[in-house]
């Protein structure tokens, strides 16, 4: 296995920066978003921005929760998939919009946002919004020290 260019875990800049980040994201845990969206949301983002780490945690994560292996292996590809609720998909929606920010010129579009904001209220929304960020975060540290991935065992970070 390749080590990761930083030690990520051992760096005390990088170890106080996990720990803001993990207290975000245990704001969006403990948020009435859905678990399963939630588990949806980061794995997309995490296809999109290729993390493997993050792939691996979060579909090892869904699996532990219960999330059936035909959801999983159709995130990629969610607008041909009949498995997925109204809601799940304005949810992957408004991921990829908020992931690719810089692939469109008007960012999240006013069709995304209606969508979601169909689906979820204002609580969902911000968690929806915050998740996004944070995974995104995430996604960039790990993808730039090319964490590896593949050894995440579920519950391993609590």
């Amino acid at each position: 296995m390749n080590a990761a260019r930083l030690d990520l875990f051992a760096n005390p800049v990088s170890r106080k920066l996990f720990g803001h980040l993990n207290a975000a994201g245990k704001v969006v845990t403990d948020s009435p978003l859905p678990p399963a969206t939630q588990e949806l949301v980061k794995i997309r983002a995490s296809q999109l921005n290729g993390c493997g780490f993050c792939l691996d945690m979060h579909t090892k994560e869904a699996t532990a929760a219960g999330e059936t292996p035909t959801r999983l292996n159709l995130v990629a590809t969610w607008r041909e998939a009949t498995v997925f609720t109204d809601a799940e998909r304005a949810a992957l929606e408004l991921t990829e919009q908020g992931t690719r920010l810089a692939d469109a010129s008007p960012g999240v579009t006013d069709e995304a946002w209606a969508a979601a904001a169909k689906h979820y209220d204002d609580d969902q929304l911000a968690a929806l919004v915050s998740l996004i960020a944070v995974i995104n975060a995430y996604n960039r540290v790990n993808v730039i020290v090319r964490q590896p991935a593949g050894g995440y065992e579920p519950g391993m970070f609590g």
